[in-house]
């Protein structure tokens, strides 16, 4: 089991693994290789940024607690395949950050934040990069929410627009008890693989758009949701999904959707 020497900050969401079989297994199921860029968002104690840099031929990690920076630099000294960047990764410019590396894929693999998991998935699409593999340790509900199905409780927009772009697979369960401290909730670890073929589809910001608004409120239909669109339109792609206006957003699936921006989008 590690051990840290750190003062644990609840503001960056810190909670550290301490299991090395976990940290093996993250990385067996990530497909890395000695070709391959990893980058990483919060090494925190570095257990799994040392496990990525005896695989990867480099690893690029993201800290923003500069207080940690004694740990890590003493923890990877053995590691000179390893950079770290002191900075916010939901600040940094991606592309910039590793147009100087040489590499045959690029990887993203993490133990993130939970408290900003969302907004670092969705920095990750926007940047353009095509990651060979996204793996990631997040809270078990959001691991429930990003991959849950039409029709089910979790199914909602975020679900919708991630599995747009990505086959989302829950790899394994970790416990709470495997972290320090001990988070008050338990963990999943996640795969995204970017889709090889994708609908086509017009304006993603359009398609945001329409998914927040089909699903702003729950417990209302369609019909009340998306009443400031032409209805009509949205009547008959619903037809064609056996469907009328008094469904509820979270029975109808993903091609639904992207169907739904493209007719709507003018």
């Amino acid at each position: 089991m590690e051990k840290y020497n750190v003062k644990f900050k609840k503001r960056f969401g810190q909670n550290f693994l301490k299991n090395n079989a976990i940290v093996k297994r993250i990385v067996s199921v990530s497909g890395i290789d000695d070709k391959s860029l990893v980058i990483e968002v919060g090494p925190g104690g570095a257990i799994l940024t040392k496990e990525l840099a005896s695989v990867a031929n480099q690893v690029l990690a993201y800290e923003i607690d500069t207080d940690l920076m004694n740990e890590l630099n003493f923890k990877l000294k053995d590691y000179p395949n390893v950079d770290i960047l002191f900075q916010d990764f939901l600040q940094a410019d991606i592309s910039l950050d590793i147009e100087n590396y040489s590499y045959q894929d690029i990887f993203f693999v993490s133990n993130v934040p939970y408290y900003i998991t969302t907004p670092i998935i969705l920095k990750i699409l926007a940047s353009g990069i095509s990651f060979k593999k996204i793996v990631m340790m997040v809270q078990k509900e959001v691991g429930d929410r990003f991959t849950s199905l039409p029709g089910t409780r979790d199914y909602g927009s975020i679900a919708v627009f991630l599995q747009y772009f990505y086959d989302i697979k829950k790899e394994f369960f970790v416990s709470r008890k495997e972290f320090v401290p001990e988070p008050n909730v338990d963990s999943v670890i996640l795969s995204f693989q970017e889709k090889d073929k994708k609908l086509p589809l017009k304006n993603i910001s359009f398609f945001e758009q329409v998914l927040r608004d089909s699903f702003q409120f729950r417990r209302k239909t369609i019909r009340n949701n998306l009443k400031k669109y032409d209805l009509k339109i949205v009547s008959n792609i619903l037809s064609d999904y056996h469907y009328d206006l008094n469904v509820r957003a979270e029975m109808l699936p993903v091609d639904f959707f992207v169907r739904l921006a493209n007719e709507l989008w003018k």
